[in-house]
This record gives structure tokens, sequence and C-alpha cells, in this order.
């Protein structure tokens, strides 16, 4: 894919069209719109939320969506789960290997697996996260989900996303989020991708305040892309797969449901470049909880208590002096299921390889295995540390997340993960302040 076009900037009032003149303009009405087309609103919040939490979009199109569209059927995917609760969860913490690269052809919607998740898309609340391994593009295909938006990360294979706005093109190091309802496909530019994939049952993401920081820092606004419009004037027959009411279903139409000629509005998809991530940290000593690296967050009904926070650990320079430079051993109210896209993870120099995972739910404890508190113990500060190698991600959530039957019965769980803490020795000496 070439010569992609992105407006930037995060949930501003954008406009797109794909033919000069389709977007209707002041009083010109809607009743008939230019070029035949069809006026066609996509809401992504309640009609009256509050001004600054309103999402929607009106799309002007070759046909409505709801054109010549069968009955919907049962589709049985089996990686797919949607009850949290069916498994026991145990506290202790969790460690997975990458899954191996998927040999057989098979597109994203047959790639998925999840792994976790908590809460559901009939509260309103929780998330989903899923693994992800296509060899296979959606030929004929799309997909779209009334549950929640998607946030996609993807760590080996880049990532093709036509959706109804427009054309992404996702690499590894970016993040996309697919909202809640629009229709898209996924095809592989490399012929392969393999990933993770948060779904958000939540409030849609957004930038989080910044408080006492300011103005700057942390992911800008105008850092954020979206995709200019775009369309297909396509017949034939094509599969539209639902993910509604946690379960698949599916149904043919005679035409591409990509068929947007015309958009405005603030409800679309969007891409950001983990590595423009602005990142905070102290400059004298100790470091600062690791909600400063929050790129996005689903605020919940709970001030300050997250539906989810999407956080980055990129490259970065610890200057501290005198203090411990890793993550220290912390026990907190948070779940945390982390994933690692490239290099090392400074807190774990092994077992923690990128495409794998781990689970550290509500006050299970855990931090720097052994092998890296011995080394930062016996660091010189005063001279900085530069993480250069290094990019990982960690979606925090107010609730437990409960790993699936599949994710704990998994060959990928690694059953010596508690080990790493195990040859930390006891240093205390009452007799030696």
């Amino acid at each position: 894919m070439t010569n992609l076009q992105y407006q930037t900037g995060f949930c501003n009032d954008w406009a797109s069209e794909a033919l000069t003149g389709a977007l209707p303009v002041g009083r010109n009405s809607p009743q008939r719109c230019p070029y035949g087309l069809y006026a066609e609103q996509l809401s992504g919040t309640a009609f009256t939320a509050p001004r600054s939490e309103n999402r929607r979009s009106w799309l002007y199109r070759l046909r409505p969506s709801a054109a010549n569209q069968r009955p919907f059927s049962s589709y049985e995917a089996q990686g797919w789960v949607s009850q949290f609760d069916q498994t026991a969860t145990p506290p202790n913490p969790l460690r997975w290997n990458p899954r191996p690269e998927n040999t057989q052809r098979t597109d994203w919607v047959d790639g998925v697996q999840t792994w976790a998740g908590n809460g559901s898309p009939d509260q309103l609340t929780g998330v989903a996260i899923h693994l992800y391994a296509a060899s296979a593009d959606m030929t004929g295909r799309h997909f779209y989900n009334a549950d929640g938006e998607f946030l996609f990360v993807p760590v080996n294979g880049r990532l093709h996303l036509a959706t109804e706005l427009g054309l992404i093109e996702l690499e590894p190091a970016e993040i996309a989020v697919i909202p809640r309802g629009i229709r898209f496909r996924v095809e592989l530019p490399d012929n392969h991708s393999s990933g993770y994939l948060l779904e958000n049952f939540g409030a849609p993401l957004r930038l989080p305040e910044l408080g006492p920081i300011g103005s700057n820092g942390l992911a800008n606004a105008r850092d954020f892309e979206t995709p200019v419009a775009w369309y297909e004037d396509k017949a034939g027959e094509f599969e539209l797969i639902a993910k509604f009411a946690g379960r698949l279903w599916r149904t043919s139409m005679d035409h591409s449901p990509l068929d947007v000629v015309a958009w405005h509005g603030n409800y679309a998809p969007y891409k950001y470049d983990l590595r423009r991530f602005n990142a905070i940290g102290s400059i004298s000593f100790d470091h600062p909880d690791p909600s400063i690296f929050t790129v996005l967050t689903s605020p919940s009904d709970m001030p300050g208590s997250a539906n989810v926070d999407v956080v980055v650990f990129a490259p970065r320079i610890l200057v501290a002096e005198n203090t411990f430079r890793p993550p220290w051993f912390h026990r907190n109210v948070a779940s945390e299921f982390m994933g690692l896209i490239q290099g090392v993870y400074d807190a774990k120099v092994d077992g923690f390889l990128p495409g794998g995972a781990s689970l550290h739910n509500c006050m299970s404890a855990h931090g720097p295995d052994a092998q890296t508190f011995s080394t930062a113990l016996n660091q010189s500060t005063n001279e900085p540390q530069y993480l250069r190698d290094t990019l990982a991600f960690m979606f925090e959530t107010r609730r437990i997340i409960h790993p699936t039957g599949h994710a704990l019965n998994s060959p990928l769980l690694q059953q010596d993960y508690l080990q790493c803490w195990q040859d930390l020795p006891k240093h205390f000496d009452p007799h030696q302040p």
C-alpha cells in the first residue's frame, strides 16, 4: 500500500472526502447528497453525552449499511472467548512464551486466540485481551465489533487495515484503534503478522489528563493519525462477520461495505507511533508510578480508577541518582497484563520475550528478577543509563484479569516463572545499619 494520507490530531472534528464536493456543507441538505450518496450517522457514545466526550461521525456512502444484507447466522470460531469466569484464576504471577508462527493459512478472524479478560460487553465495562497470528488476507471478508473497540499491537509483520473511513498501514512499534461498530478487513503486506489485541468494552479510549505535568508530555495529540476518505465500489459476494453480545455472527452481502466516499466527525480509526511517546521521569531520586507512561485511558465510573490504561515502556534515559533504577518490587490493587514488542524489558532480562506475555493480578507480588536486582544493586548511579533496545506495553485495569482455560493450559505457560525471584538473598543484619 503506497501514498497513504492521514489527518493528525486526537479526536478532532475531521472532514474528509475522496471526491471533491462529496461532503454537504452548511445548508446543503443531506436529503439529496452529492453524487447520489446516502447520509448515515455513526454514533460511538450516547446522543446526549457531554460535548467533550461525544463521539460521532456522518458518513456519505454508496449504500446505507442496512442495504442488501441478509440475516445473520452463528459463526463458530474456536479462538474467541467471551466469558471470563469459567476457570478458576490463581493469584500466582503468570508468564507465557510467544505463540509459534502460524504455519496454516489463517486470516485474522480465525487467527485470534482470547488469552484473558474481565467484565462483559453487556455491562459496558471490562476488557478482553487476545493474541493473534495470521498468514492470509481477509479476502472478500469484513468484520465489525458491536461489543467494543479494538486496539492492535503488532509484533511481527505489518497490518493493512482497510476501514470504512480509510486505509491504515500499521507496523511493529505502532498501535491502531478501530472504534466500536466500524467495518474493516485485515490484509498482510508481509504475508504474516502476529501480535496483541485489546478489546475495550468500556468508555472509548482517550488521552489521559496531565495534571501537574502541565500541557506537554506523554503522548501528544498531534502525533495521532486518522486516515482520509477512501472507498470501494465493488459488487459480488462479500462476507461480514459481526461480534455481538460476546459471540461471532456472519452474513453475506452483494457489495463491499467499505463504500464511504466522504465523512466528517470525531469517531474514526486512528494510529499512533509509540516511538513518539515523550517519556517523563525523575531527575533527582526514585521514579514515578508506571501511570506516568500512560498513552491512552478508558475511564470508569470511579474517578482515578481506569477501566483500562494503555501504558508504554519506550526507550528512555534513567538519570536519578542514589536510587534503585529498575521497576521496584510492588503489590498493587490494579491488575497488569504486559507484552513485549521488541528488545529487552529492564525488569526482566531473561524469559520475557517479544510476543510473550505476563500477568500480575491484584495484590500479586512481583518486581525485578534476581539477576536484574543484583545488577542494579551494584550499578553506579552517577552516570545516565540509556534504555534503547526496549519497547514494552501494559494493559492495566481496576478489575482482576482472568486468563482463559486455553491460556492456563497452554504449553506456552512458563511453569518455572516463580523461580526468577527465589534466588533473592536475605541481606538483613541488625548489627549493620
